[in-house]
């Protein structure tokens, strides 16, 4: 594949997944729509996508209960979070879980780090700690925790799917699957439902495009990319939900944020760096 093509698509890829956060954190701010019907709605978009891929592509639906399970918790907790969350410190905490969480479950499988990844980890935790010390710019509690839920959940979700020869298939079938799951939420939340135009094209989007052709894109240009280089560019999502966050959002960018930031993308990156390169 031509390196300008590549480039595009890993682009793409990346500013897709931001893409989730932003809609998500406009819809709920910005809109009337509960966090239960987001999900819900987005879980549905991205099913149909993903399956109509799926079946352009001639690939069969897989997938299993277990990984639809993760990938539910992984959306419901997701939404909720960002009730509270700015767009940028959901998707730093949402990433710097996801990483902890699968590095964590390499150790406790009996991987081996060197004194430098090691460090690295270290910097990574240390820079989730600042970012949720008590303080004035401190994110609420509440919204960072399950933002760390829904960080774990997709690295369970992501080290299931380690491996699997049909990731099209098999996320298309995760999807279809938790889209009960996300219909059992808006059940036990029915009394915060509230129903917004605006906010469900933004959910739509974020299921449909954010997720499914997002996923179809990385799906594309994964194979052309080192593992390293794979891991590595993946540490842009944050950056550009912050971004995103600042200019379209009209969200506030703190030193906290910033040194959280550097610390967390900087040891992941160490980490990744010695573990794959």
């Amino acid at each position: 594949m031509p390196l300008t093509r590549l480039f595009w698509l890993v682009l793409l890829a990346m500013t897709a997944f931001a893409g989730n956060s932003l809609l998500c954190r406009a819809a709920l701010r910005q809109t009337g729509l509960d966090a239960a019907t987001f999900t819900l709605l987005r879980l549905i978009s991205g099913a149909l996508v993903m399956s109509l891929l799926a079946r352009g592509r001639q690939t069969a639906i897989s997938g299993s209960w277990l990984s639809a399970l993760a990938l539910f918790v992984y959306a419901g907790a997701f939404s909720l979070a960002y009730l509270t969350l700015t767009a940028g410190t959901g998707a730093l905490l949402l990433f710097g879980a996801v990483q902890a969480t699968m590095i964590l479950t390499g150790l406790w499988a009996g991987e081996r780090l060197n004194p430098g990844p090691v460090a690295g980890l270290a910097l990574a935790l240390s820079g989730l700690v600042i970012l949720l010390l008590p303080g004035l710019a401190a994110p609420p509690l509440s919204g960072a925790l399950l933002m760390l839920a829904a960080g774990v959940a997709w690295g369970v979700y992501s080290l299931r799917g380690r491996g699997v020869g049909n990731p099209l298939g098999a996320t298309a079938g995760n999807f279809l699957r938790a889209v009960p799951l996300g219909f059992l939420l808006s059940l036990l939340l029915l009394r915060w439902l509230h129903w917004d135009a605006t906010g469900a094209l933004y959910a739509i989007v974020s299921g449909g495009l954010a997720s499914g052709l997002g996923y179809a894109v990385w799906y594309t240009a994964v194979p052309e990319l080192s593992a390293t280089r794979a891991a590595t560019v993946q540490l842009s999502a944050p950056i550009i939900a912050a971004a995103g966050g600042i200019a379209l959002l009209g969200e506030p960018l703190s030193w906290r944020l910033l040194l959280a930031a550097a610390a967390i993308l900087s040891g992941i990156a160490l980490v990744v760096y010695r573990r794959q390169g």
